[in-house]
């Protein structure tokens, strides 16, 4: 009989049934599983039943990322996270806004770390230990009790009074158990809307003023307003053309900057994973995951193109991220998955043509994807 690591459903009813279980007094469970996911698809190991070491620091970057955009005033006020008064991890989004100078606006955080190189380390050296002393040596302990059911990975080096200098011996990093990491990424799909509608629950609770009628909280919380891509329109359009990347239609002045690996899925605004689309590619597409084949023309574009409008506009072009997604992604879908390639069309994934971007290295010395070149 399989046990809930094999089996990826049996996993994710066990992470909704610790979640469900029991008061949140903040969100930060929910924003540790979702980077969690995040990097288990990025880093999907080639064998399925292998464990997957995950740095930190790594998920306080990605746990800032999602606090990123949610600091920002809704309504005009500041929304709490966190049912105590002093909440880690948004004062240190606020932190690191108010030292590069963009406190309100839409700006990305790479264009912050990139300002203030500095104040980004520190956010994420209070994120990081945050995150060891916080959620994840709770994130699998039932309400009552004092123990964990380490079925993620193991917490017992994990608690409330870790210092920087104890997780540094540990080497900053928790290993998530054999199976885990390829059940985390196959369930993306379903764990993070369940995760969102968790986490917009909790912040109406912990915020009074927010009333059903309060329009599109989700919106503000989970970028369904997204962060201003109009910057990135025209020199995509001066560097690829004016025509739609899928149909190839000629476009017009304000047409849709599109993610090509949804947003839904994974939230990657480099330019890598963007393009220009027509209004009715845009829409018809939607949340679908594209056809490998349309992965094969996004990723085959100039890079250097990419990397010299990244320079231009201080915006990240993220291609290794993208290409590790991408892979993470693929693999873990069922063979004969429906996939988008076109308004109105549909094709079969098949994986079985090798794709020089499904082979890539788990990452280098500092956690960074690899890709091997195209022999």
């Amino acid at each position: 009989m399989s046990n809930s690591r094999s089996d990826p459903l049996l996993l994710g009813q066990r992470i909704v049934a610790i979640l469900e279980t029991g008061l949140r007094t903040a969100t930060y469970k929910l924003a540790t599983l979702m980077a969690l996911i995040d990097y288990a698809i990025e880093h999907a190991p080639d064998d399925p039943a292998d464990t997957l070491t995950v740095p930190i620091p790594d998920l306080a970057h990605r746990v800032l990322e999602l606090y990123w955009q949610q600091v920002r005033p809704f309504e005009g006020r500041q929304l709490r996270q966190s049912t105590q008064e002093r909440a880690r991890i948004p004062q240190a989004a606020l932190e690191l806004r108010r030292r590069a100078g963009v406190e309100t606006s839409g700006t990305s955080l790479a264009v912050a770390r990139a300002r203030a190189p500095a104040a980004y380390d520190e956010a994420i050296e209070t994120i990081t230990l945050c995150l060891a002393q916080q959620p994840l040596h709770r994130l699998q302990r039932l309400p009552g009790t004092t123990s964990s059911d380490c079925f993620l990975y193991d917490d017992t080096p994990l608690h409330d009074k870790i210092t920087r200098r104890s997780l540094r011996a540990m080497n900053d990093a928790i290993t998530l158990k054999p199976g885990v990491a390829t059940g985390l990424a196959r369930l993306a799909g379903l764990l993070k809307p369940a995760l969102e509608i968790m986490w917009v629950e909790d912040v109406r609770r912990m915020n009074r003023f927010l009333e059903q009628d309060v329009p599109d909280v989700a919106g503000h919380l989970f970028g369904r307003e997204r962060i201003g891509l109009s910057v990135v329109r025209a020199p995509l359009k001066d560097a690829f053309g004016p025509r739609c990347f899928y149909c190839n239609r000629e476009l017009g002045r304000s047409s849709p900057v599109d993610h090509v690996l949804p947003w839904s899925v994974l939230g990657i605004d480099g330019l890598a994973n963007l393009v220009l689309a027509c209004a009715r590619c845009n829409t018809d597409k939607r949340h679908s995951l594209p056809s490998v084949e349309i992965i094969d023309h996004v990723l085959g574009r100039d890079r250097q193109v990419l990397e010299e409008i990244a320079a231009a506009i201080e915006w990240p072009t993220q291609y290794d991220r993208v290409v590790a997604a991408a892979r993470g992604i693929y693999r873990n879908q069922p063979p004969g998955t429906p996939t988008w390639a076109g308004v109105g069309s549909t094709t079969r994934l098949d994986l079985s043509y090798p794709r020089w971007w499904l082979t890539i290295d788990a990452g280098d010395e500092m956690g960074q994807p690899v890709i091997r070149p195209l022999r």
